[in-house]
């Protein structure tokens, strides 16, 4: 066992994931959480390509499957409810429009939290407000009042990343606005809601609204999307992005009008700019950076969980390998990761370009049927996963089906 001593901000995907394969590795594991208890509901997100045996490895499959929304397919319709288009869950051996696997973000955590919390240290409600490195480690000051010194750092703390902006620069030198919003939130299931995700998008204004089953029949997700080519709210002022949302959304067709009027009552609310995050490294001395807070791909991707997952398995069993040497493990981790983010980052952006509203001198980017298939092969199954048989490994909590 290393007993190399490793802090991860951040507790909704990326930080679990990473923590349960850093504890596999042998390493003591602290996450940091500023919100005070894990954070419920949030969008549905995908296991696609290779994600899919990163999840396997971690014996997880059965508690993954088990919390999926279970949508059988998703229908496109008009302002009227008719149907224009639809996908199936199985379309493409279950990595197309709907994953085969989809589960939403704050279930996925909380899979996530449960298989980690007993050989991992866990702290909500506080977070890092100061850290000084040096040759053998890093001291690092806590809001709560505590110091504490570790041998690695690792912000997986989101888009936002407070941990990316304290080390390596202010939000706007990294963060990219793709030119659109999205916000969410789960309402009473009072539209006849079955196992069908139902998506309108408002003809040629970039407008979309969409209504989506999720494990609890009794409550769907509603999902809006709109253009938006500035963005100036705060992503912690949640009265500011109501405003903005009923604002663009009031005269939108379809069910619309009837989803806004839960907004008041929603315990889940998010809005946040579709955007992506893009360095020229990932880590400085001994912090590093994993998930949105390195590499956002935007949820227009589809893949921004697939990226955490496989990220903290590659991180793990890269610093494992180099016997945790911050620089050799660090720079292993993205030569392996870089080409299958920039991948998936220009899936994120073709999509967005779909989406955009055609001005008098622009097109509208091709739309998914018109992408390159090597592209999308190299976005769910370009990297090829490592077996690290050659570090530690104390197994996963839950027997690996074959």
């Amino acid at each position: 066992m290393s007993g190399t001593r490793v802090l991860v901000a951040g507790a909704s995907i990326a930080g679990p994931a990473l923590a349960h394969w850093l504890h596999r590795r042998g390493a003591e594991v602290t996450v940091v959480e500023r919100a005070p208890e894990l954070r419920p509901g949030g969008q549905a997100v995908d296991a696609r390509g290779v994600t899919k045996e990163v999840i396997r490895r971690m014996g997880l499959g059965p508690a993954v499957r088990a919390a999926r929304t279970e949508t059988a397919g998703a229908h496109v319709v008009d302002a009227d409810g008719a149907v224009l288009e639809t996908y199936r869950a199985d379309d493409d051996g279950g990595d197309g429009y709907i994953s085969e696997i989809e589960i939403l973000r704050g279930d996925l955590s909380r899979v996530l939290y449960d298989d980690t919390r007993d050989g991992v240290e866990y702290v909500f409600g506080d977070r890092i407000t100061e850290l000084t490195q040096d040759a053998d480690g890093v001291d690092v000051a806590f809001a709560g009042g505590g110091r504490r010194r570790f041998d690695l750092v690792v912000g997986a703390d989101g888009l936002h990343s407070s941990l990316r902006a304290q080390v390596f620069g202010p939000h706007e030198r990294f963060v990219r606005h793709l030119g659109h919003v999205l916000a969410f939130y789960s309402v009473p299931n009072k539209f006849g809601l079955d196992r069908w995700l139902l998506e309108y998008q408002e003809p040629a204004s970039g407008r979309s609204a969409l209504l989506r089953p999720i494990q609890d029949a009794t409550r769907g997700m509603a999902m809006f999307s709109f253009p938006a080519g500035e963005f100036d709210v705060d992503h912690r002022d949640v009265e500011a992005q109501k405003r903005l949302l009923r604002e663009r959304a009031a005269d939108l067709g379809w069910l619309a009008p009837r989803l806004l009027e839960h907004l008041d009552d929603t315990p889940d609310f998010y809005l946040d700019q579709v955007a992506q995050v893009v360095l020229d490294r990932w880590s400085s001395g001994r912090v590093g950076l994993l998930g949105d807070a390195a590499f956002s791909s935007s949820p227009l991707s589809g893949q921004g969980t697939g990226l955490a997952l496989v990220g903290a398995y590659v991180l793990a069993g890269e610093l494992a390998a180099a016997g945790w040497d911050p620089e050799a493990g660090f720079a292993a981790y993205e030569a392996r990761m870089r080409p299958f983010v920039e991948a998936n980052q220009e899936i994120g952006r073709l999509n967005a370009r779909s989406r955009d509203v055609p001005g008098p001198d622009t097109e509208p980017g091709p739309a998914p049927e018109e992408w390159d298939m090597e592209l999308i092969e190299r976005a769910l199954n370009g990297l090829e996963l490592p077996d690290y048989a050659e570090v530690p490994d104390s197994g996963p909590r839950s027997p690996i089906p074959s």
